[in-house]
């Protein structure tokens, strides 16, 4: 079969398309090439670019200009792009045109596992570092349990018991003058530690409590006899007898509660009237006598 002027169809398809490629100037595009151009057109004015400084566009006809070979469309039979069965255009396979979409490419997976070596030997230590600031006290922690009860323990050394005694005497008279005189003793009968001054006739005291004492003297005929028990400064009693026409033992007993360096002792009254005490230096008429009762450590 013939077509105008002697020509097969096939012919006359290759001289139609030889003939749009030179009016065109442009390989054929399929109509998804063509919406595809288009985007990029408008994404490219968009940007106001100058046609004659584009390298993609002709500056004469302001319009794309494609490298592609029009060789490799003339070697192609002539399709319409609404023909049944119509597959996609070459152009997607062709290693000359761009991809539209990327393409991901499997990478084998090595197990690391294989490849470890054995563990090495241990460095060695490096330096302490320096100390750190202290941080804040914490809160009071519980009361812990209540330990188990302890060992005896070795028996310790016996308690000091305390004592504190003396018992002196005088064997001399004594007479009143302008001033006050201290009873001096002559005679020690006991004198437990030397807590009694012979020389002062004053009793200190060096274990605080509670103490007795007592006071014997004997008096002169038509004399009075007036003294009295000083604790420190202060009288505390008075032995006291009338002038009379014998003479007689007259007696005065007293406790005290006395603090560590207190002093006790006899004072005969000043001369305002004739006071004396008798005694020879043969016979003791005068006795002054005191003991310790209760220390003030056993409460």
């Amino acid at each position: 079969m013939t077509v105008w002027g002697g020509q097969p169809p096939s012919a006359l398809c290759a001289w139609v398309v030889l003939l749009l490629l030179v009016v065109s100037g442009e390989p054929s595009r399929s109509p998804y090439d063509q919406e595809q151009d288009q985007n990029r057109d408008r994404d490219r004015d968009s940007e106001t670019t100058d046609p004659r400084t584009d390298p993609r566009k002709d500056p004469r006809t302001n319009t794309r200009v494609y490298h592609r070979d029009v060789s490799e469309v003339r070697g192609k039979d002539c399709r319409r792009c609404c023909d049944p069965g119509e597959q996609p255009p070459p152009h997607y396979s062709n290693p000359h045109y761009p991809q539209q979409y990327p393409q991901y490419q499997a990478v084998p997976q090595i197990n690391i596992t294989i490849l470890k070596g054995e563990k090495g030997d241990s460095g060695q230590r490096g330096p302490y570092g320096k100390s750190g600031k202290s941080g804040q006290s914490g809160p009071r922690g519980p009361n812990g349990l209540r330990g188990t009860k302890g060992s005896i323990g070795t028996p310790g050394e016996p308690c000091k018991a305390q004592y504190a005694a003396f018992s002196v005497g005088r064997k001399k008279a004594i007479h009143s003058n302008d001033y006050y005189q201290t009873l001096v003793f002559d005679t020690e009968l006991v004198n437990l530690y030397g807590h009694f001054n012979m020389f002062t006739g004053k009793f200190y005291c060096y274990v605080p409590g509670v103490y007795y004492f007592s006071l014997n003297v004997h008096t002169w005929n038509q004399k009075e006899t007036y003294v009295h028990v000083m604790h420190n400064e202060r009288e505390v009693v008075i032995l006291y007898a009338q002038p009379s026409d014998r003479s007689i033992m007259q007696s005065q007993s007293l406790m005290l509660e006395l603090e560590r360096e207190d002093q006790v002792w006899v004072r005969l009254f000043k001369g305002e009237r004739e006071n004396a005490i008798f005694s020879d230096d043969f016979d003791t008429y005068i006795t002054f006598n005191g003991h310790l009762i209760k220390p003030k450590s056993e409460g």
